[in-house]
């Protein structure tokens, strides 16, 4: 398939309308997310080099960061503790397109790490809304405080993180493409080539290499598959109002519609600010659409998933919020998602550790990729020290780096009421998944706020999991009938295995806490 604006553009009007409104007409932002749509279809392999391409040398690190969006916060990390740090990426290094929510509480590690102070951490955050919900079709409000209420000020962190990374001294190589990489007794040796139209290949050695390309990375494995559209909006309708904006609440979780074209779309939609407002006077918000759907599906759905979801998203956007909906900046991607019913991503051979969306330890609800990062890279930026320190870089020392919060054995399982199953007839009820999540959050928000939030942020233990199945069953009792005919035997068997075994663990509080 090749790339041509003028037929896109006749293909997507509505998203090619909306993004005219940028700076440069959103032409930057189209050719990527046609790259993006069509990397990740795409057979994750490395291209077999030329015989004859010679690279030229570029240095030898003790580790190289394959990605410079968030999981830079690897390159500061490690290079202020001393390491010798590379980092490339196809784009500029240090930007990003996504914008990202958390609580303050879960922004500690961002201080204890030593890369900010305290009070630079607190000046990240641009916006406090008072509380959020979640709300499915015409169901009721389901409140909650403290989950996703912090707005970060994305462009700034990355900025200090590239900053961080110059004063240490960390080799910044923007516009490089990973070509291929070898191991051998001196290390990794990791080829590059330009991705500004010269073809220049380069090559590094490392001790290390850590994959943070994403998505897209030739290492990447999920099961669910979560493709990301949206962006700042301006000009929305204040009010209180299911269709207007209450700059003091963040909408977590709506639908407001049952499964169309099979797949249950569902909105996110947080208060921000511009540079021009305070918190009191914004009428911007950062608004998501997206579906969960099996990876091995996706291709059912057209070739350009993520464009013809933001098409869907500047269609249907006025069933979820009014006013003039000025689109100010794009946030896109594919996120994946696992049930953690099947084999996770792992390091494909020593010297080699995946981390970011690349490693996919996400929460099947509001951990994506921001938070996950956040969470885990200060336990696993010093185990990664440790290993280093005693060249102990074997595949099963550095997956050992990984300690998820227990609930998430079972949580991810979860995410498949989120994703249409099929019924024998090949078509589900529209409003199936909408009943699911009632039920389900009806519950939660029965069983008082503080399990709820922690629910949410995947600090549960077994014997709350399983009164929250119970209630859940007690409200809608086809729920998990429903939820299993979406699952094969064996992830049945192993999703109730994990649930013994978290019915059997002794509480424990993730990293962050």
């Amino acid at each position: 398939m090749s790339f041509s604006f003028e037929a896109l553009r006749k293909q997507f009007p509505n998203t090619f309308a909306a993004f005219s409104q940028l700076p440069d007409g959103g032409s930057a932002t189209i050719a990527h997310l046609y790259h993006l749509d069509r990397r990740y279809q795409q057979a994750r392999t490395l291209p077999i080099p030329e015989p004859d391409q010679r690279a030229q040398p570029v240095g030898s690190f003790d580790v190289v960061l394959a990605g410079g969006g968030l999981s830079l916060i690897y390159a500061a990390f490690l290079s202020m503790r001393g390491l010798r740090v590379a980092v490339f990426d196809r784009r500029a290094i240090g930007c990003g397109h996504r914008e990202w929510n958390i609580s303050r509480k879960e922004l500690i590690p961002l201080s204890q790490s030593g890369l900010f102070s305290e009070q630079e951490v607190a000046k990240l955050i641009l916006l406090q809304y008072r509380t959020g919900i979640c709300r499915f079709g015409q169901g009721t409000n389901y409140a909650v405080s403290g989950v996703l209420d912090c707005v970060v000020d994305a462009e700034t962190l990355l900025a200090r993180l590239r900053a961080r990374c110059l004063d240490h001294g960390v080799t910044l190589l923007p516009h490089r493409e990973l070509v291929d990489y070898s191991l051998d007794a001196r290390g990794v040796t990791i080829r590059l080539v330009s991705t500004d139209g010269s073809q220049r290949l380069e090559q590094l050695q490392a001790r290390l290499m850590l994959d943070g390309l994403g998505a897209t990375s030739p290492h990447a494995r999920f099961d669910l598959c979560c493709p990301t559209v949206g962006g700042v909006m301006d000009d929305l309708a204040i009010g209180s109002d299911p269709l207007e904006m209450d700059p003091e609440v963040g909408e977590i979780l709506v639908t407001t519609e049952g499964i169309e074209q099979r797949r249950q779309h569902i909105w996110e939609g947080f208060p921000t600010v511009s540079a021009l407002s305070d918190a009191h006077s914004t009428r911007r918000m950062t608004i998501y659409l997206f579906y969960y759907l099996r990876s091995d599906a996706l291709s059912e759905h057209g070739p350009l998933p993520l464009l013809s979801l933001y098409e869907r998203y500047f269609e249907t956007l006025p069933r979820y919020k009014r006013g003039p909906l000025r689109l100010v900046r794009p946030t896109y991607g594919y996120i994946p998602a696992y049930t953690r019913l099947g084999p996770m991503p792992a390091s494909p051979c020593e010297r080699v550790f995946l981390v970011g969306d690349a490693a996919g330890r996400h929460s099947p609800l509001t951990f994506c990729g921001f938070g996950s990062m956040i969470r885990s890279f200060l336990p696993i930026g010093d185990g990664l020290l440790r290993l280093l320190a005693r060249d102990q870089l074997d595949s099963s020392s550095l997956e050992s780096l990984w300690q998820e919060p227990p609930a998430l054995k079972v949580l991810g399982g979860l995410t498949l009421m989120m994703s249409p199953p099929l019924s024998s007839d090949g078509v589900d009820q529209p409003d199936t998944i909408n009943e699911l999540l009632n039920a389900a959050f009806s519950t939660l928000y029965a069983m008082g706020e503080e399990t709820y939030r922690r629910f949410l942020q995947d600090d549960v233990d077994g014997p709350t999991f399983v009164r929250f199945m119970l209630g859940s069953a007690q409200q809608h009792p086809e729920v998990y009938r429903k939820v299993f005919r979406y699952l094969s035997l064996s992830e049945v068997t192993t999703w109730l295995y994990r649930l013994w075994q978290l019915q059997r663990s002794p509480r424990s509080e993730h990293e962050t806490r």
